[in-house]
């Protein structure tokens, strides 16, 4: 454990921050970047670039939390891309964030909780950066979330609305919700409103406490309308897919420990949701040959061994926050050896950034992540051993 420590997990974070810097997309938002740290322009309509809610605002977030690196040129990042959500993402007329978009305006119309999430995360980052328009983007999304996402008897949001709201989606899923509930938590740490840990620790008990506890520490994906649990649903293999998939698990360790930490420490059942949802995970998910499993059938068995990056990254940093927590070796060894995995096979030494897919041999393969997207899941992997950015003591 004893070498991803201190300057080399800090060298790594600056790695990962110089080679995105390129992603910068002058008419607005990022770029994805191809292995090379080359623009991506697929140009779907001959108008430039595609740019997803969620990747745009994953950019501030990652670039906000460079400003308290001391990253050159951070600030400018977070600028553009602030400047992308209010000027491309937003709907003006409806309300709400476009899913995705490109010079000529909205490709997906539609508006997703997901999305509004991470735009909310966005927002609250750029705030603890110093960022000017950080309230404002926060007051707009903070509405469209309780008029429109926001279900009061469920205490947790719907996932999909039609451009101008009038058509809600029937699918309900724990993925938008558990990202919410991270939001909301930095949502706190920026502004200090105590109904933002409210509403995070009520999704966090109907999710984890209630239904991952039931499924002996599996995290349910997918519910219909009433929020029933729907194993059967199978969808986008990229954000909906069939199955359970134990990188949330352990996203819902990590947050949970965090979740313990911001709200004083009181609920017994979240370091110990946290433990069960780690092991569990580790156990079923981590495959012969390294990596983690994408998604597993209802008896636990792989059902979809793609090795992405970001369920390592999400290992490392539950991994990181048990091992605070408990002192146990058991997490110390899961972190040096997935942190021993990802340097030899996801990073990529040659060119920068990280291989988002491998297959069973370590080799990099271009699936349903093409290129090199944003620095989301790498970055927090390399900074959360670090502490807190923004602390001083971080």
């Amino acid at each position: 454990m004893a070498r991803f420590q201190g300057d080399w997990l800090r060298d790594q974070a600056l790695a990962l921050l110089r080679f995105h810097a390129n992603s910068r997309n002058p008419a607005g938002g990022f770029w994805p970047l191809d292995r090379q740290g080359a623009p991506v322009d697929e140009a779907p309509r001959g108008s430039g670039s595609e740019r997803p809610l969620h990747e745009t605002s994953r950019m501030v977030h990652s670039y906000a939390l460079a400003v308290g690196l001391g990253f050159p040129g951070a600030r400018d990042q977070v600028d553009h891309g602030i400047a992308w959500l209010f000027d491309g993402h937003l709907d003006r007329s409806n309300g709400g964030f476009y899913w995705s978009v490109d010079d000529a305006g909205p490709i997906d119309s539609r508006k997703q909780a997901y999305g509004h999430a991470f735009v909310l995360l966005a927002a609250a980052s750029a705030a603890r950066a110093g960022h000017p328009d950080a309230a404002r983007l926060r007051d707009r999304v903070w509405d469209d979330l309780m008029a429109h996402f926001w279900e009061a008897d469920a205490g947790m949001v719907a996932d999909t609305f039609s451009a101008d709201w009038s058509e809600g989606y029937s699918y309900r899923g724990q993925n938008a919700n558990m990202h919410l509930t991270e939001a909301l938590m930095a949502a706190h740490a920026a502004w200090g409103d105590a109904q933002y840990l409210e509403m995070a620790e009520g999704i966090a008990r109907r999710l984890i406490d209630k239904h991952a506890r039931a499924a002996g520490w599996v995290v349910p994906e997918h519910f219909t309308e009433d929020w029933q649990e729907d194993p059967d649903f199978d969808g986008d293999p990229m954000f909906r897919p069939s199955g359970t998939t134990p990188g949330h698990a352990l996203e819902w360790s990590r947050l949970l420990l965090e979740l313990w930490e911001a709200t004083g420490r009181r609920h017994e059942w979240m370091p110990e949701a946290s433990e069960g949802l780690f092991r569990r995970a580790m156990k079923e998910g981590w495959l012969p040959t390294g990596g983690i499993a994408y998604t597993l059938g209802p008896d636990g068995e792989v059902s979809r061994d793609w090795r992405f990056w970001w369920p390592c990254a999400e290992a490392i940093g539950a991994a990181h926050r048990l091992h605070t927590v408990t002192g146990d070796a058991f997490y110390a060894e899961w972190y040096a050896r997935v942190w021993e995995y990802v340097d030899a096979r996801h990073i990529d030494h040659v060119h920068g950034g990280w291989f988002h897919q491998i297959d069973e041999n370590g080799e990099p393969v271009a699936g349903i992540f093409p290129g090199k997207p944003d620095i989301y899941h790498a970055l927090q992997a390399c900074l959360i051993p670090l502490g807190d950015p923004f602390s001083p003591a971080g």
